[in-house]
């Protein structure tokens, strides 16, 4: 799932300087004197240690975490307790650790008055939950709402998508739905497209683990529609897979074959090819063995036996993997190693207490003690099979009158609602027909007038915009033609100078004067860089924003996260400068204006054009007031350069609510 706070590091460092570095910042905070001094120290350890050192990253970050409560800096604590969940939970699988270091936190909650904050410690803990007390964790996703605020609700689209996925494993459907739907709602309105499809995908699994074949496959295939639209391709596996799971639960056989044929046909796109792999190939082993089609069985048999090594420890490959191997061996009259692939398939069933996968392996180990004439083992195998059939019957039957009854309710709300409005209707109608009539009469008569006038004011309106735009353009290639002249000048006039002049100090040995010539050649670099960006030319546009984005994250009190596609020779070079000069300007803007506390940047390559969006959760403004102002060049600076690349900007900001600003660039 997504990681909302990652760090982009700068791969041409190489390991060595990064290696002296941290060892530079933990000697400063080992020698740091005040508290303050030392946070500073050790934010820089972490920064440099995140996924390069987890034990560094871990025992630096519940030192920091004890400084800022003792000195009351309970916002700082925050922060770094909510990186920290993520690595005790999933990297070092100790989920309950990362829940007491929360709980320390919020134990100062009432000092807390960012709402980011507030619910993100809720919102985090609730993940590490997941994996220790699900109840537990529907109780922080709720809180997490809760405490959120309006410019959170990206956050609060995560809480409700989780939620409905817990509820769905719990199998209680008509919860999940409700949320799936309500992150679904949120994630199209921030339109995050892939996180809209995650949530549409939860939809689709509630209705086939309920038995709804048809409703199921409907907004699968509704799904599959938007997949192929934001040029998901990889996810279309997943989606021909379980619609082909679907298809054998109906024992429509041929169908379940054409939908595994169709994701084995999708395999190249998919980001995890080897556990993607072993699923598709394993079902295809499993239907030709139990079809006797033994030569396409083997095939797949030897496709499986080969990718099992560089899988073993993903439970859930392995139980794909043992079900088609016991399946192939049961077929071709090898019951004892049918029977203890089988036995292996029970034992991981029950280790992911997944009842369908154990109630299907005591299934398979029934056929297979009857073929080897052990009646007895049969029989108590089929009873259990029969048991938690039985049992996910009742509970399915459950669900789904729930299910129909909330229908029914809703069903019932809306048609009360429609035979309101519509006597509503009805009366509004006679009211206003002798209004429309008087009207109609006045108003054609001064539309007419209107029209005339309208038409010549568009005309001088329009030919005095296409000539404000021409000068505006010409007026930003003149722009960075002289700050490319100004940076050159200076870093080979000027910057060699210095250098000169710091050889001649360093003969003489004078290292104070040295220092100094070497902080003014620093600030000559620094100068000639912003001037123009000659990283462009070294590093490509996308690493030159990814290096952009680190440097504010390192040098602001900003957090940063980033989703950055390639977009590396999609662009002409003097329309990469205009791309990065808008993505470097967007966040200037946050750092000045908005007293943001995080920002998010995305940069998503789809198949005729490319989107950046940047988001902050500052304190926003009102767009029109902001663009009519005549000092604030900001704004206009952003849209004069986004009608260069011939693309739109969407700007979506209000008071105490953050600011969206979306960039879409076609691409030639």
């Amino acid at each position: 799932m997504k990681q909302y706070l990652f760090y982009l590091f700068i791969f041409c460092i190489p390991f060595s300087l990064l290696g002296q570095d941290l060892d530079y910042y933990l000697d400063l905070a080992e020698k740091a004197k005040t508290p303050a001094e030392k946070l500073t120290a050790i934010d820089s350890v972490l920064r440099k240690s995140f996924r390069k050192n987890d034990s560094i990253f871990i025992a630096k970050s519940f030192e920091f975490i004890d400084i800022a409560k003792e000195i009351d800096s309970i916002n700082q604590a925050a922060k770094k307790a909510m990186n920290l969940q993520s690595i005790l939970t999933f990297s070092k699988n100790d989920p309950k650790l990362a829940i007491r270091v929360i709980d320390g936190v919020l134990a100062h909650k009432y000092k807390i008055n960012d709402s980011f904050l507030r619910g993100g410690l809720y919102l985090k803990r609730g993940r590490a939950n997941e994996r220790v007390d699900p109840a537990e964790a529907i109780e922080d996703f709720n809180t997490a709402i809760e405490n959120f605020s309006a410019k959170d609700s990206v956050y609060v689209a995560d809480a409700y998508l989780f939620s409905g996925r817990i509820y769905s494993n719990m199998g209680k459907f008509v919860p999940a739905g409700e949320n799936y739907e309500k992150a679904y709602t949120y994630f199209e309105n921030l339109k995050d497209y892939e996180y809209m499809l995650y949530a549409k995908q939860g939809i689709v699994t509630m209705f086939s683990m309920n038995g709804f074949y048809e409703k199921a496959k409907e907004e699968r295939e509704d799904l599959i529609d938007q997949i192929i639209k934001y040029d998901k391709k990889a996810e279309l596996v997943l989606e021909h897979y379980n619609q082909a799971y679907d298809y054998k639960r109906q024992g429509l056989y041929q169908k379940q074959l054409e939908e595994l044929l169709k994701a084995e046909e999708y395999l190249p796109f998919a980001r995890d090819n080897k556990a993607y792999q072993m699923m598709v190939y394993s079902a295809l082993s499993e239907y030709y063995s139990e079809n006797n089609n033994l030569a396409e069985a083997q095939k797949y048999n030897d496709i499986i036996d080969m990718l099992f090594e560089d899988l073993k420890g993903n439970s859930y490959a392995e139980s794909n993997y043992y079900t088609a191997k016991s399946t192939y061996f049961l077929e071709t009259g090898k019951f004892k190693q049918a029977l203890s692939y089988a036995q292996l398939k029970l034992e991981n069933a029950n280790a992911l207490d997944f009842d369908e996968e154990i109630m299907f392996s005591h299934l398979l180990l029934s056929k297979i003690y009857r073929k080897m004439g052990n009646y007895k083992l049969g029989l108590q195998n089929q009873e259990q099979y029969t048991a938690i059939k039985d049992s996910l019957y009742n509970a399915n039957t459950a669900n789904s009158l729930a299910y129909y009854q909330t229908l029914y309710e809703t069903e019932k709300k809306e048609k009360e609602l429609a035979a309101t409005n519509s006597n509503i209707a009805l009366l509004e109608k006679d009211s206003s027909s002798f209004k429309k009539l008087a009207y109609t009469v006045s108003l054609v008569a001064l539309l007419s007038f209107g029209l005339i006038l309208l038409y010549r004011n568009q005309r001088n309106l329009k030919n005095n915009k296409l000539l404000q735009e021409k000068f505006s353009q010409k007026l930003l290639i003149s722009q960075e033609e002289e700050r490319k002249r100004i940076s050159k000048d200076l870093h080979d006039g000027l910057g060699q100078s210095l250098l000169l002049i710091k050889n001649k100090i360093i003969q003489q040995g004078d290292p104070a004067t040295k220092k100094m010539v070497d902080h003014a050649i620093e600030e000559v670099r620094t100068i000639s860089r912003d001037l123009h960006p000659f990283q462009l030319q070294e590093m490509g546009i996308t690493r030159a924003i990814e290096h952009t984005l680190n440097q504010i994250d390192e040098n602001t009190t900003v957090f940063i996260s980033s989703e950055i596609e390639n977009i590396d020779n999609l662009f002409t070079p003097e329309q990469e400068v205009n791309i990065y000069r808008i993505v470097q300007e967007s966040l200037n803007n946050i750092i000045k204006h908005a007293h943001a506390e995080a920002s998010r940047v995305s940069v998503k390559k789809l198949a005729d054009e490319v989107i950046i969006l940047v988001k902050d959760n500052g304190r926003g403004f009102d767009f029109t007031q902001k663009f009519q102002d005549a000092k604030s060049l900001g704004l206009k600076t952003l849209l004069e350069r986004t009608k260069v690349l011939n693309g739109q900007m969407k700007v979506q900001s209000k008071i105490d609510t953050g600011t969206s600003i979306e960039f879409q660039f076609p691409l030639q």
